[in-house]
């Protein structure tokens, strides 16, 4: 039997390693379990897929230096935040955010 913790997804198909790690740390920052897998698709799929996919209904996608957080009750494409080419301190505070609106806290800046 499979059983799925509470955690925030994260879809990534060839993501940047190093932004990636700045989002893992993001979310770990603020207590909240996070789940990496690779899947194929476009930026606004991974995220949309990731945000249901999850039991707390926040999501990540990552192409390549692309990043998008999207929320369970969003349509696909209106990601709560998109970063094309962002910096480290941009990904970590994606990263938190992530886990702060389901923890219903203010975002932290990413722009």
């Amino acid at each position: 039997m499979v059983v799925n913790k509470p955690a925030i997804i994260i879809y990534t198909n060839e993501p940047d390693e190093d932004l990636l790690r700045e989002v893992c740390a993001g979310i770990e920052e603020e207590g909240v379990l996070y789940q990496v897998s690779s899947h194929e698709g476009d930026l606004d799929t991974l995220a949309f897929e990731a945000a249901k996919e999850s039991m707390l209904g926040s999501g990540v996608g990552i192409t390549g230096a692309r990043l998008a957080m999207q929320m369970e009750r969003l349509p696909k494409g209106r990601n709560v935040f998109e970063l094309n080419m962002p910096r480290f301190w941009q990904c970590r505070n994606l990263g938190a955010n992530s886990a702060r609106a389901i923890k219903k806290m203010p975002f932290k800046p990413v722009i």
